[in-house]
């Protein structure tokens, strides 16, 4: 049996579990100035460090490693939003807000916390999380079955049958009671959650569940987005097109394999009707997006390199002697207790 890798989108789980053990007056507060009144309410250790967000996310660890039982551990955390994306688009995730004083340092202090245990803690100055999941779990996906457990969706473009490389996905309530069904046919004719209760509150993404889920396989994500864009990436992929992306990919295979189509009619009206007739009757595409994909070439490319995860940030096996059971858990749960967090802890085994 192959040893088991699990892969952890640190800014995801410890986001989620921020804004998720989070008391009403700082949740709901309408300015910054009314939320950093109640900072103090936000659970916290007796010398003030904060750790609602550690707390929530050891919990979640806690559950994934006692049921998966994993042979090697690592987290993976963005660093900065400066990274080479927004060299590339100068708009790259600039709507979003700064994040809040008190998750920044639980940032900070989770990294210091499975750092100083022995737990490989992935971070770049360059590429962001995924970047450096990705390219962790493509260094192993050969000799390690891989799990990647994150909240986006970008990383459903690892996903791999061939190599055993499944994303667990963090997912809303909403999407969970909606989802949750059509998921289960993917995990196998013998999946229940009895057996495998720490997925009871993911969604796994199988190549299958990919392609039931977003329409197309997971190789085809980047194109995807590149079409769609990504809001909270805040990258436009083309105007006008996000409804026919699905069933032109389908057709023509990649975001090329579209533009390539456009580029045989030559300019020619006569055959660009042609197209647009073919891509009505036989895809079902209702409303022409002939010039809408012409006027957005530069966006289509532009916005598929930059959903596209880059698979090669470093070439150093960083797990080699790194695997979980033989990190300093004991340590870590000691850590735990001296920030006042009594109810969570890291299994040993």
């Amino acid at each position: 049996m192959r040893p088991k890798l699990l892969i952890l989108d640190g800014s995801a789980m410890i986001s989620t579990a921020y804004y998720a053990v989070l008391p009403n007056e700082v949740k709901f507060a309408k300015t910054e100035e009314e939320k950093g009144k109640y900072f103090h309410k936000i659970l916290h250790a007796p010398d003030g460090t904060y750790t609602n967000a550690i707390y929530g996310m050891v919990r979640q660890m806690n559950g994934l490693i006692d049921g998966w039982r994993p042979d090697y551990l690592a987290v993976a955390f963005d660093k900065t939003r400066n990274t080479f994306r927004r060299g590339m688009f100068a708009q790259y995730k600039a709507q979003r807000e700064a994040t809040p004083l008190p998750l920044k340092q639980q940032f900070v202090t989770m990294q210091n916390l499975l750092q100083d245990v022995g737990i490989p803690v992935l971070l770049s100055d360059t590429y962001e999380a995924d970047d450096l999941a990705g390219t962790l779990a493509n260094i192993h996906k050969n000799d390690m079955t891989v799990r990647i457990v994150t909240k986006d969706k970008d990383y459903l473009q690892l996903v791999d049958d061939a190599c055993d490389v499944r994303v667990w996905f963090l997912p809303t309530p909403k999407d969970l009671e909606e989802k949750g069904p059509m998921f289960d046919l993917y995990r196998g004719k013998d999946f229940t959650t009895e057996i495998c209760p720490w997925l009871k509150n993911y969604l796994e993404y199988t190549e299958a569940a990919v392609i039931a889920d977003k329409g197309v396989t997971p190789a085809q994500i980047p194109d995807l987005k590149g079409i769609e864009g990504d809001d909270s990436d805040h990258y436009p992929g083309v105007r006008n097109v996000s409804s026919a992306a699905t069933p032109l990919l389908k057709e023509y295979g990649s975001v090329e394999g579209i533009y390539a189509a456009i580029d045989a009619c030559e300019g020619d009206a006569k055959e660009e009707k042609a197209l647009s007739a073919f891509w009505k009757d036989s895809l079902g595409i209702k409303r022409s997006p002939l010039n809408a994909l012409k006027a957005g070439r530069a966006d289509a490319a532009l916005c598929k390199d930059l959903a596209t995860i880059r698979l090669y940030c470093f070439s150093e096996d960083l797990l080699t002697g790194k695997e979980y059971r033989t990190c300093k858990i004991a340590e870590f749960n000691k850590k735990l207790l001296r920030l006042g967090i009594q109810s969570a802890f890291l299994p040993e085994f």
